[in-house]
């Protein structure tokens, strides 16, 4: 039997340490470094696990848009820079916080008791967007489905179409010459009279494309607004229902079976990418969309722009998932002496490349169908929900076998879906986990499935028919500055209250010791670059915010109290928390903050043989057998 430190949850780590008796947890096997938590069964679920947690949607739907939006193959150059300057610091500072303690992101605040309210905020951050991510693989899922039919249903105005469906551009008026004048006329009067209209005069009929309306009117079956919730869209329930079987048996055994799983789902979105691109590039318009994309149609000018450097940023912070506590859970479950450093360099390079390489992929494609459309690719290329189901839908229905690169492409979107959403379940299942050690490891499976359960009835309201209008709230309010706020608070903790050369000596007892040229580049990140640029970009965030849109439907003014509420309950836990700690710390009240900046009395690396003389003075917990308790009520005192 092992034995398991319970520290105070709402305590600043001086008072109390409680243990309880517990036997083998469900993550562990014999050859375990950590036997009562798990380790990853090799270090490949690790790597492939942290892949599919960082490569997701947005590689896909976003980075392509975004590149082709700022400047083409010169948007390279800040995406680059910004990968480097903030995001894979931030990305190793979270690795090695994870590893080092084997704890997840509420109790690996032990490192300061004063920020474990940012823990908080991260988990319940990461629990609002599984709701609405997993309707957004159910939406996948539903087009994964309709592509087992000989014909497409959304390649031509089929029955559910109105009388503005048109495949093609129709013509409203231009300016033609007759009888030596130029007149202004409608289309039939330059027909009937075999006239032609002179260039970029034409005005052409608001119409939509039958991808765009079966998106709308038979997926969604869309209301008009946030107010109109109508009914629940039951195809889409069931694949709701489905997405979140899926997660949960894949996680019925926490990283034992995730870890598995993500052999397939992590490397099988790169085969179906390389398929796209393979035969993408070998259509007709091809090249001209990849010219658009990264080619000659590159605009260096474009750098001078501050929005440019912005997206960057933006796109780099939230592509690498820091700062959602799903990296601290997934490197919790490393053995001690892995190397974090070179693991986080592997995944960073891969999710970049993966984004490049995915726009390839999206724009040979969309350069196809703008040459058979007779368009220019600007008017075709899009993001986010317009490309993944309207824009690209369209371009696949153009080819041959259009059924096959249907299911290919919606199969991957599946994929990068799921296992975004596997490593974002685990976050929460770890922090119950570090709660209660002894309940989930009796309890693991129906605690999962319960939770599964709740998210899944949580996200009826996504697929009702004003869902699409939830999804976008949520992701407007929740996944927006609330993670920037707990960035800034995470390396402003780590690196100036808690030390961050303090936090470098903990890193070399994972990794050995470095030189100071190996440091030099790290603590200049640290200290100056990455917390600056974080200022800076959730700075712009909170001033450039704007209340949501889908489209043109603007949201009402209880919809956008909703969306505040949300982010509010998110935050909010950081002053309380802080609050709290203070309160039950001892002292004048500058003892108490004091008190409650330094790291709690039993933070350090988790089991003992790593400790070292550096956490000597933490005391194991299995020669503490006069202070076990049975249950887990001490947990917060």
């Amino acid at each position: 039997m092992g034995m398991l430190s319970l520290p105070g949850f709402l305590s600043c780590g001086k008072k109390k340490d409680f243990t309880l008796r517990i036997g083998k947890d469900a993550d562990s096997s014999d050859s375990d470094e950590n036997t009562e938590r798990g380790n990853w069964s090799s270090k490949a679920d690790y790597l492939l696990s942290m892949v599919g947690y960082a490569v997701g949607l947005g590689n896909v739907w976003r980075f392509p848009y975004l590149t082709y939006q700022n400047g083409g193959g010169a948007f390279l150059i800040p995406y680059t820079l910004m990968l480097a300057l903030a995001g894979l610091p931030l990305f190793f500072m979270e690795c090695s916080l994870g590893q080092f303690a084997s704890l997840g992101p509420v109790s690996v605040w032990r490192i300061l008791p004063l920020f474990q309210g940012v823990g908080i905020t991260m988990v319940i951050i990461s629990a609002f967007v599984t709701i609405y991510y997993n309707v957004i693989i159910a939406y996948a899922l539903y087009y994964l489905f309709a592509s087992f039919q000989k014909v497409l249903p959304w390649s031509d105005c089929f029955s559910w179409a109105d009388e503005f469906c048109s495949k093609t551009r129709i013509v409203s008026d231009c300016n033609t010459t007759l009888n030596g004048e130029i007149i202004h006329a409608n289309y039939s009067f330059i027909m009937s009279n075999n006239l032609t209209c002179i260039n970029g005069t034409i005005n052409y009929k608001p119409v939509q494309f039958p991808t765009e309306q079966y998106w709308n009117k038979v997926t969604l079956q869309r209301s008009s607004g946030l107010d109109e919730t109508g009914k629940i869209v039951w195809y889409l329930a069931l694949c709701l229902l489905l997405s979140w079987i899926i997660v949960g048996a894949a996680l019925f055994k926490g990283i034992k079976s995730s870890g598995k799983v993500v052999y397939f789902t992590a490397l099988f979105p790169y085969v179906i990418l390389l398929i796209l691109l393979v035969r993408g590039a070998t259509l007709e318009g091809a090249l001209d969309g990849i010219e658009y994309y990264i080619g000659k149609q590159s605009n260096i000018t474009k750098l001078m722009e501050a929005e440019v450097w912005k997206d960057a940023a933006t796109q780099i912070f939230y592509s690498l998932s820091v700062a959602w506590g799903g990296l601290v859970a997934l490197s919790s479950y490393n053995r001690f002496h892995n190397n974090c450093y070179s693991d986080a360099i592997i995944v960073c390079v891969t999710n970049c490349v993966t984004s490049v390489f995915a726009g390839f992929a999206i724009f040979s494609i969309l350069g196809h169908m703008a040459y058979v459309s007779q368009r220019p690719v600007s008017e075709v290329v899009d993001s986010g929900f317009e490309l993944a189901f309207v824009a690209y839908p369209e371009a696949l229905s153009q080819l041959p076998v259009s059924p096959l690169w249907s299911f290919l492409f919606f199969f991957m979107l599946v994929l990068l879906g799921l296992d975004s959403q596997f490593a974002s379940i685990e976050t929460l299942t770890t922090t119950i986990q570090d709660i209660s050690p002894r309940v989930m490891r009796k309890l693991r499976l129906p605690i999962t499935m319960g939770l599964c359960a709740v998210l899944f009835f949580l996200g009826l309201v996504c697929v009702t028919q004003a869902g699409i209008y939830w999804v976008n709230l949520i992701d407007h309010f929740c996944a927006g500055w609330g993670i920037l706020i707990s960035a800034v608070l995470e390396i402003i903790g780590i690196v100036y209250i808690y030390g961050g050369n303090r936090f470098i000596e903990d890193i070399e007892m994972m990794i050995g010791k470095k030189s100071f040229l190996f440091w030099l580049w790290w603590r200049i990140c640290w200290f100056f670059i990455t917390p600056v640029l974080l200022m800076a970009i959730l700075v712009w965030s909170l001033v450039t915010f704007a209340s949501p849109t889908y489209g043109s439907v603007l949201y009402p003014t209880w919809g956008n109290a909703v969306g505040w509420c949300m982010i509010i309950f998110c935050v909010i836990w950081i002053p309380i928390v802080a609050i709290i700690k203070i309160v039950k710390a001892e002292g004048n009240l500058i003892q108490r903050i004091v008190s409650c900046c330094r790291p709690a009395a039993n933070w350090g690396p988790y089991l003992e043989q790593h400790r070292g003389e550096r956490y000597s003075h933490i005391v194991d917990p299995k020669k503490k057998k006069e202070q076990e308790i049975p249950t887990v009520s001490a947990f917060i005192y």
